[in-house]
């Protein structure tokens, strides 16, 4: 199909052309001796009407001495007349009287044509010839060999002369250029030979080269290709239009990479990594390297160094090599452009720089010196970050207005992303130091259980979440065990773990029961929400849950319960697994529902794994198949327990997770028969002597009879208090752990407290001395009565 359809009324010969206009010829006198049919298809004058008559009678209004100079002209002579036609209308022509002299015989040729026409005909013949010599759109025209045969002043211009071009082939136009559109084959001739040869032109073909004419300066052409053909539509040729977009092009590229920029600068909230970010989005469009300096404070997160700027002891976050990383200071001095800029906030150009100094004992051997160099401070609100230099080293173009208005964007950029990761490595120390406060930061040892642990936070943006677990010393020898999770991540998550953490501590302490433990929890938690009803914070409590135990290593019954937290899993000494088949109650905080104790007898050597969702849970893997797995994982008992923590780590999915990830194992021991004695003891006061007797002699069996008088007074006490008050019989039981324990049970309900007697008082002072000789000393309830204990150290 033909493009331009109208192509064939496009004409570009003359109105008063012979072979278009209207012709007549007048004799001496003025009369009309010829006249055309193009005359006659003009002004609608048959021959017969005009023939031999003067031609002043076709004129509208113009005296007949006009017209008789126009045909005694010695030379041809133009003018605009109104002519007369046949129908009575009146046309401005433009008519031209051209003398002829014939043998003797004077006459004139006239010429005539519409003015309108002529003058559109003007138009277009002012139109090429500003195209020629105007326009600033390129324009050359190539022969079928594809060699140059004529240029406009504007491609005479960017070659320096089009006439040492003439004959030549294209490619000699611009021999280091090459095109930039990949939407058509890169090489001038096959685009060249494509258009000839099918007579489809390629518009809009971008050109990157340097003009003979600006041999120093890059420039970007749009360049558009059509063929010539001629009357007959053989190819005469082709023309190429070429426009300089430099400009146009360079401010599109700034406005790309500025969206690059703002998309990949400051996403990672890691400094080394916003530096690089920085450079690959600035190489190589705008500079050939980039180097990123910054003070150590910085990048420990700590505040920026004020009051003058940074211009020693930066390390250089980003260079040409990995060995400028951080390896020794880079120092400015203070006559350096680098300093300048950093002491005025400003960037500064360096055309002919010297080698800029490099970080103590890195090599930058192998990079070219730069012959321009642009550094542009890193500027916050109220410091100075660093130093960016941007360096150019292939690309001969020094720094513009431009460029450097680009670069100072982009270390704006940059700065921003900067401090963003200074703020965040700041508050990512602090809440990692919050999180290790919180948590324990070692178990103690104890003789009921050995312990290992993980704790993995999830991959927040802060790094701690709402997990906890802690091991806590009871008395008799026995150990609280308990985890908990917060659901959440963060700060506020943490700073909940670290409430209900020291919560449980404090109500295990008072060695009340799993269930009850859990059931005053749920209420403190429950009202601790109440109050924060309006500020988005009690959703954290409402997604509380925990699981406390209490294993006692001389009976080896564990009991636990649980507030919506995963039951834990048992391996026992033979290898066997076993899951609880007790729900947990609902989580802390809900209430309604009671929470119940569950009792297990655990043989010496069982391990037992508590652990949070994270361990179990992910999005790939339901939680009935992470519990499978972790308790194949403990089907390997009989490893160390840090090996099978790391066992059961190991299997979870790679990549980030959802969730935080606790998990403790205990492995239980009993202790030994022997290092138990009881002595059940009637409610009579008489006995009391017979309790410090058989005490004295259990302490020679042990090898401790320096705590002898120790212990006897502290037997005698409680023993004779709980005879006092007790109305069936008395249990004392001697524990030798990791110090003497004496615990003394009866059936009253009825704690004795601590007070200071008078000086009249005739009771009083036994709870008083053993709490002076003890090194701790308590009651804890069950569920027949109380047992007072008291805790002695071993010398």
């Amino acid at each position: 199909m033909d493009r331009f359809p109208n192509a064939a009324n496009v004409d570009f010969h003359s109105p008063l052309d012979l072979s278009k206009a209207a012709a007549a010829v007048l004799d001496a006198e003025g009369r009309i001796s010829g006249w055309g049919s193009s005359a006659q298809r003009l002004l609608g004058h048959s021959p017969e009407d005009v023939l031999g008559r003067p031609a002043a009678r076709l004129l509208a209004a113009a005296p007949e001495q006009r017209l008789s100079a126009l045909c005694k002209a010695l030379k041809p002579r133009g003018t605009v007349l109104d002519l007369c036609c046949r129908d009575g209308r009146t046309l401005r022509a433009a008519v031209t009287f051209s003398p002829l002299s014939h043998r003797g015989v004077a006459a004139t040729v006239v010429v005539a044509a519409d003015l309108e026409a002529q003058r559109g005909w003007e138009a277009q013949l002012a139109m090429l010839q500003g195209l020629a010599t105007e326009s600033p759109v390129g324009l050359t025209i190539f022969d079928t060999d594809m060699r140059v045969v004529w240029g406009n002043v504007s491609t005479d211009l960017e070659l320096a002369g089009i006439a040492q071009y003439i004959g030549r082939p294209a490619a000699d136009l611009f021999p280091e250029g090459e095109f930039i559109s990949r939407h058509h084959p890169p090489d001038e001739d096959q685009i060249m030979e494509h258009v000839l040869t099918t007579g489809e032109p390629i518009m809009g073909m971008h050109y990157r080269g340097r003009a003979p004419a600006d041999p120093v300066r890059e420039h970007v052409w749009s360049c558009s290709y059509h063929r010539l053909v001629d009357a007959r539509g053989e190819p005469l040729g082709l023309f190429e239009e070429s426009l300089d977009i430099t400009d146009r092009y360079r401010a599109q590229e700034r406005l790309s990479l500025l969206v690059r920029a703002g998309k990949r600068i400051g996403a990672s909230l890691d400094v080394r990594r916003t530096a690089a970010e920085l450079a690959d989005v600035a190489v190589p469009q705008l500079a050939d390297e980039v180097l990123v300096d910054l003070p150590s404070a910085v990048i420990e997160g700590r505040q920026p160094p004020t009051g003058s700027a940074p211009g020693h002891s930066l390390l250089r976050m980003h260079g040409r090599t990995r060995e400028e990383f951080r390896t020794s200071p880079v120092s400015y001095p203070p006559s350096s452009p680098q300093a300048l800029s950093l002491a005025s906030g400003r960037p500064v150009v360096d055309a002919a720089p010297a080698e800029a100094p490099t970080a103590a004992g890195s090599a930058a051997a192998g990079s070219a010196a730069p012959h321009s160099c642009l550094f542009v401070p890193l500027l916050t609100r109220d410091a100075v970050l660093g130093l960016v230099t941007f360096r150019r080293v292939s690309n001969p173009d020094p720094f513009g207005p431009e460029e450097q208005t680009l670069a100072v964007e982009l270390a704006e950029r940059a700065a921003v992303g900067i401090d963003n990761a200074r703020r965040y490595t700041s508050q990512h120390a602090a809440a990692l130091v919050l999180q290790r406060s919180l948590l324990p930061q070692r178990l103690a040892e104890q003789s009921a259980v050995d312990v290992a642990y993980r704790y993995l936070p999830a991959d927040s943006r802060v790094g701690v979440g709402g997990d906890w677990f802690d091991l806590i010393p009871l008395s008799g020898a026995r150990v609280g065990l308990t985890v908990g999770d917060v659901v959440g991540h963060g700060m506020h998550a943490a700073a909940t773990m670290g409430r209900l953490r020291g919560t449980v501590r404090t109500l295990a302490l008072l060695d009340l029961d799993p269930a009850e433990l859990l059931t005053r929890l749920d209420g403190l938690v429950a009202q601790d929400s109440e109050p924060h009803g309006d500020d988005g914070l009690s959703d954290e409590a409402l997604g509380v849950t925990c699981l406390y135990a209490i294993y006692d290593p001389v009976s080896g019954r564990c009991v636990w319960a649980s507030a919506g937290h995963p039951p834990p899993i048992v391996a026992d000494a033979s290898g066997a697994v076993a899951l609880s088949a007790l729900a947990p109650g609902p989580p802390l905080g809900l209430g309604g529902l009671p929470y119940e104790n569950v009792e297990l007898n655990l043989s010496s050597g069982s391990v037992v794994a508590f652990f949070t969702d994270g361990v179990v849970e992910d999005r790939r893997t339901d939680i009935d198949s992470g519990i499978d797995r972790l308790a194949h994982v403990l089907t390997w008992h009989r490893c160390p327990l840090e090996e099978l923590c790391d066992r059961a780590l190991s299997v979870l999915p790679p990549g980030p997770q959802a969730d935080d990830a606790t998990l403790l194992l205990v492995r239980t021991r009993r202790l030994d028969a022997d290092q138990v004695a009881d002595l059940e003891l009637p409610p009579d006061p008489a006995m009391v002597a017979h309790a410090r007797t058989v005490s004295e002699r259990q302490l020679e069996t042990w090898g401790l009879s320096e705590l002898a008088f120790t212990a006897e007074l502290v037997v005698s006490e409680l023993v004779t208090n709980s005879i006092r008050y007790a109305t069936g019989p008395v249990l004392l039981r001697l524990i030798r752990d990791r110090g003497l324990l004496c615990e003394v049970s009866d059936n009253a309900h009825t704690a004795p407290h601590l007070r200071r007697a008078r000086r009249d008082d005739e009771g009083g002072r036994g709870l008083f001395l053993v709490a002076q000789v003890s090194q701790r000393w308590g009651t804890r309830y069950t569920s027949s009565g109380k047992t007072i204990w008291a805790e002695l150290a071993i010398p």
